[in-house]
């Protein structure tokens, strides 16, 4: 989670003073902050303001909606030199997703094949530099095998059914309860956040109970990127539906 920005002043209405502030627009990880004071902690609107230095209107808002705020992101950073090359990279890249890990392009590798294919001008640093940003490096992540009531992990597996006749590979959303191996496993025909939503819903209502906490093995549905130790950014979609 993000703390707010720095100090600002407050008039005798509570508005903050700061004109980031005065806007109203938070981020899904500030709304997700202010719903668990206010929903689980038990805080008043009042006090939470004072405390996270928004407007009380900032505070309803976020109390309403769950939702990530609804503005044009910005744009991504440019990128002049290697511009042009974007596309051939990331689809390079995600060719690599279905290979084996001795058999995917290195960011030298794929250096080499933009000077010999496409001419490219730029200097290799260039390119290892987006590759890494794309292609964050992987870290080993421990679970723990002994668990307290109220855990559950979740994952997608895969399945071939008989679908209207037809063999059919269909995604599995798997969530089980850790301490007494409650399993939930819902069929979909591919793997996507609506898929991943539905899911949770669905197990929620059957087990009658939402965990206290779900683990998830860097899910890419719910993990925009890995940083480094165990911090995650995560998809902002999935930080509104934990939050709602």
């Amino acid at each position: 989670m993000h703390p707010p920005g720095g100090h600002s002043g407050y008039a005798e209405d509570g508005a903050c003073q700061s004109s980031d502030r005065r806007s109203g627009v938070l981020t899904v990880d500030q709304r997700e902050e202010i719903r668990r004071a206010y929903f689980v902690e038990g805080k008043s609107i009042r006090r939470i303001a004072r405390e996270r230095r928004h407007d009380r209107r900032t505070m309803r808002k976020a109390l309403r909606d769950a939702g990530p705020p609804r503005h044009l992101l910005k744009a991504p950073r440019p990128r002049p030199i290697l511009g042009l090359f974007l596309a051939a990279i990331d689809h390079w890249l995600k060719e690599d997703q279905q290979r084996p890990p001795k058999q995917r392009h290195t960011a030298r590798r794929i250096y080499e094949r933009l000077v010999s294919e496409f001419g490219f001008q730029g200097g290799e640093s260039t390119v290892r530099q987006y590759v890494r940003e794309r292609r964050p490096r992987k870290r080993e992540v421990t679970i723990p095998l002994e668990h307290d009531p109220g855990e559950a992990q979740a994952d997608w597996g895969e399945a071939r059914v008989y679908l209207d006749g037809r063999p059919t590979r269909v995604q599995l959303f798997c969530l089980g309860m850790c301490c007494f191996h409650w399993p939930f496993v819902m069929a979909f025909l591919r793997q996507s956040q609506e898929s991943l939503f539905a899911g949770h819903v669905a197990a929620f209502e059957e087990m009658g109970a939402v965990p206290r906490t779900i683990t998830y093995d860097n899910l890419s549905l719910a993990v925009k990127r890995v940083l480094t130790g165990s911090r995650r950014e995560e998809q902002r979609e999935f930080v509104a539906f934990r939050s709602h």
